[in-house]
């Protein structure tokens, strides 16, 4: 057991997004939480459907663009690569970076791009000499991403973001609301964890089409 949650993120993921912003007020509150990456381009490989055979650790940050979800597999290498030199400034530093690229993806809709994870980094308050010299450590970043997939598949992740509780209880959940209420986010991960927690061993919680979420600003 361990003594914190493990949140596995897409940074391309609008409900990774809205997860991480939850965990950022129940951080607030003295909850604990890890930011661990899981590829969603790697996870949903046609390569890797039966065996894992491809990653993205493994490609070019200048590979051209693919047909559909591969079009993001340049953004989503090189958005990891930059949160992996960012967390080498401390845990601080890590979180106040993945919230500002995350807002300036989807708030802002910019693209995950040099521009923007520069700015990101800007307003994380990042040492830029050293997050620069750090983003030049490639081959080391893509390791430690390596590794992360590697771990995300021994849980057995397939969406972001997923929670894995200190307990090892793990499951997606697939936020259609954003919140940065403490009282809201409290009472949306009691939920969360409850279900998780529970005796009967709910899996699938999917609403019905035609019944959307209420909106949460």
């Amino acid at each position: 057991m361990s003594d914190h949650t493990d949140v596995f993120i897409d940074f391309l993921c609008p409900y990774a997004w809205r997860g991480v912003e939850l965990a950022a007020v129940l951080r607030d509150q003295g909850e604990t939480f890890r930011l661990r990456h899981f590829a969603l381009v790697e996870g949903n490989h046609a390569q890797n459907q039966k065996t894992h055979t491809w990653s993205l650790a493994d490609q070019p940050l200048d590979a051209p663009d693919g047909e559909g979800y591969m079009a993001y597999q340049t953004p989503s290498l090189r958005s990891f690569l930059a949160a992996t030199a960012a967390a080498r400034q401390g845990e601080e530093a890590a979180w106040a970076f993945a919230l500002a690229l995350f807002r300036a993806h989807h708030e802002e809709k910019k693209p995950l791009d040099d521009q923007t994870i520069a700015a990101a980094a800007q307003t994380a308050g990042l040492d830029q000499g050293r997050f620069a010299q750090d983003r030049h450590d490639e081959a080391a970043l893509r390791d430690a991403l390596r590794a992360e997939q590697d771990a995300a598949r021994e849980i057995g992740v397939f969406g972001t973001p997923t929670f894995v509780l200190p307990g090892g209880e793990a499951a997606y959940y697939r936020f259609e609301n954003l919140t940065r209420d403490p009282a809201t986010a409290r009472e949306w991960w009691n939920l969360y964890t409850t279900v998780l927690r529970s005796d009967p061993g709910v899996a699938t919680i999917k609403r019905a089409r035609n019944r959307p979420a209420k909106r949460v600003a």
